[in-house]
């Protein structure tokens, strides 16, 4: 079973989610570039984990960095977790959310605000909650 918080099987996950954000969320894959709902849209609000809804990122951190994935400069505290990735030949900071453990994306050190940091999203880990 899994170290975080919210406890389901492959098979809940499959039951609950869509072909693509189980895809995306349980194993790791990613959407196409520039495809994604979330990319362009800059619509106030607080961005969650589309399997869990726990908050993840705040609007006012998201900002267009031209890569094709919805891209935010710093997390809500504590809602993510952070693994070393060295897949495909690279090496890569994968971000997880850290209440059911989903693949949200990437954080890489190259963004343009002051944090330096560019957290790169899949939209379908994700669901704009407007309130």
């Amino acid at each position: 079973m899994s170290k975080y918080p919210i406890k389901k099987t492959e098979s809940e996950w499959k039951a609950q989610l869509s072909e693509e954000q189980y895809r995306v969320l349980r194993q790791k894959g990613t959407e196409r570039p520039f495809t994604g709902e979330y990319n362009m849209l800059f619509e106030k609000g607080t961005y969650i984990c589309m399997a869990c809804k726990e908050p993840l990122f705040d609007s006012s951190s998201k900002f267009d960095s031209g890569c094709g994935w919805p891209s935010f400069d710093a997390s809500i505290e504590g809602a993510i977790e952070y693994i070393k990735d060295s897949s495909h030949g690279m090496i890569r900071t994968e971000i997880v959310c850290a209440n059911c453990g989903g693949h949200i994306g990437h954080v890489f050190d190259d963004g343009p605000t002051p944090s330096g940091q560019r957290y790169c999203v899949n939209s379908v880990s994700i669901d704009l909650d407007k309130k």
